[in-house]
């Protein structure tokens, strides 16, 4: 005989958020990380790493952030005690529930926008939504860029030598 734990029946029984929206349900969604049991938080970084590596994931992402961001990154390394830039070109707002995020990406040539948009946002929201239970309320896409095969970024000559 199998014991079931009050828990337990609630984790099985919440409504997770995309499968709420995918099938038009107004149902309330129950969060997994505010139970009787205690609370969960998630700290924006986590929602961070996740939203970059899921929307990297995607043919046609050439990468994340401008130029100008991924240098600020790396000097930000180098300074002792500043926060770790977790992945340039994401920036995410997380509440106890829900969670919102920004994205600034530079495309391959070839790959259509509109195409790339969406499966950019499914991913994103479907890796946050699984990996962390809140619910994702926009992913909001700025294309910085098109990555030409060819034009590989050159350091530019300094003016004084």
């Amino acid at each position: 005989m199998t014991s079931t734990s009050k828990s337990d029946t609630e984790a099985a029984t919440a409504v997770q958020p995309a499968a709420a929206a995918e099938s038009g349900s107004t149902e309330l969604v129950t969060s997994e990380l505010i139970t009787d049991e205690g609370r969960t938080v998630v700290a924006d970084v986590v929602v961070e790493k996740i939203a970059s590596i899921a929307a990297r994931e995607i043919t046609g992402v050439h990468r994340m952030g401008s130029g100008a961001a991924r240098a600020l990154g790396a000097v930000r390394e180098r300074i002792p005690g500043a926060r770790a830039a977790t992945g340039p070109g994401v920036s995410v707002e997380v509440g106890e529930r829900q969670a919102a995020v920004d994205l600034a990406l530079v495309m391959e040539y070839g790959a259509e926008v509109g195409d790339l948009s969406r499966a950019v946002r499914a991913n994103v929201i479907g890796s946050i939504e699984r990996m962390t239970s809140l619910e994702v309320t926009e992913v909001n896409i700025n294309i910085l860029d098109v990555f030409v095969p060819g034009d590989e970024e050159e350091p530019a000559d300094p003016r004084v030598r």
